[in-house]
């Protein structure tokens, strides 16, 4: 059967309802359904599932990016077992959570602790061995999770493979916490983990944070440059004060290096079109504003090596809108990413 890109999708098609095996794709979307470390609201291990089965209502003609599903779009599910050791081990970190890390000499907690942090480095062990292989392939990985804590082992392998990596962050919080909860791999510390043990990130640049600790602060002011934070209330007051946001983005795209890694927490967004995320925050970004974001990123001529979207949560009750908007805003991600490889064929 021809496949038609202007009709439904069928119930049991691939991502965004294409028909393409992970052999023939150029771009993989790995699934990473694992959230043990959640600290409040939870549900982000059913985000993979939740945006494949909303992504086939996304049009596949973008008016930005073009036809991103003819570079051929595939999902993997090859790292699904890490949802059974999610259910394993997320009962273990609900009580240390409960304690809010403070363990004391309980060595209950402190075995359910332990227990937690291997689980985490075997997921950062899995993603790094999956997308090392499938980067050389000459596929490009788009990770989508479960909590923010996942895509290290993303980072970490593409870091490896392309050196002086530059990551930009679009989050509600810094993610700069040491250990966060006792928990070393936490959705929480995932920019301290890069920065601390992935040296081929030359910088991290941070968009839309609002939500961060006073040693988290002092961490930012005192990296000597390294990790750069465009606060949102400073981007707040100055498009009240009307500065464009075409004027504000300009700063954060030249802090970037030439090749850049776009990690994207779903609450980096305002949480009207995220509003079952685990730790939502008033402020954010609005969906356009972060299309314009990643439209500038791909005008710049920097070279968009590997993305992720994370803490996509679906509704207690069954709503998609949370995965509604993941889906499109990863088909956004995938597009600008393909954009900047064609450009970097064509030099």
């Amino acid at each position: 059967m021809t496949f038609d890109p202007t009709a439904a999708a069928f119930a049991d098609s691939g991502i965004y309802g294409l028909p393409y095996s992970v052999a023939e794709s150029r771009v993989v979307v790995l699934g990473v359904p694992f959230a043990a470390t959640t600290s409040y609201g939870g549900g982000a291990e059913d985000g993979p599932a939740a945006i494949v089965n909303a992504s086939r209502q996304v049009d596949l003609f973008d008016g930005e990016t073009g036809r991103p599903y003819e570079a051929k779009i595939a999902y993997s599910d090859e790292l699904e077992h890490l949802r059974t050791l999610h259910a394993r081990v997320r009962p273990l970190a609900s009580r240390v959570i409960e304690v809010g890390g403070d363990i004391g000499d309980d060595e209950n907690l402190h075995n359910a602790l332990s227990a937690v942090n291997e689980a985490s480095e075997q997921v950062n062990d899995d993603v790094y061995e999956a997308v090392r292989r499938w980067h050389a392939q000459g596929k490009l990985v788009a990770l989508v999770g479960g909590d923010h804590s996942t895509p290290f082992g993303a980072i970490r392998a593409l870091a490896e493979a392309h050196q002086d990596v530059g990551i930009l962050h679009i989050d509600a919080h810094a993610d700069l916490r040491v250990a966060y909860e006792g928990f070393r791999y936490s959705h929480a510390s995932i920019m301290h983990n890069v920065a601390t043990l992935v040296p081929q990130v030359s910088r991290i640049v941070q968009v839309g944070i609002r939500d961060f600790s006073e040693d988290e602060a002092h961490t930012i002011a005192t990296s000597s440059g390294r990790i750069v934070s465009f606060f949102d209330h400073s981007l707040a007051e100055q498009k009240l004060c009307g500065v464009p946001w075409s004027k504000l983005v300009e700063p954060i795209i030249d802090a970037l290096p030439a090749k850049v890694y776009v990690s994207f927490d779903i609450d980096g967004l305002d949480p009207c079109l995220c509003p079952n995320t685990g730790t939502p925050v008033p402020g954010g970004l609005s969906y356009h504003e972060a299309s314009y974001l990643l439209g500038a990123l791909m005008r710049s001529n920097k070279l968009i090596v590997g993305c992720d979207i994370n803490e996509v949560a679906p509704g207690h009750d069954g709503t998609e809108w949370d995965a509604n908007v993941g889906a499109r805003l990863l088909y956004k991600l995938i597009g600008r990413m393909l954009q900047t490889h064609a450009v970097e064929r064509t030099r």
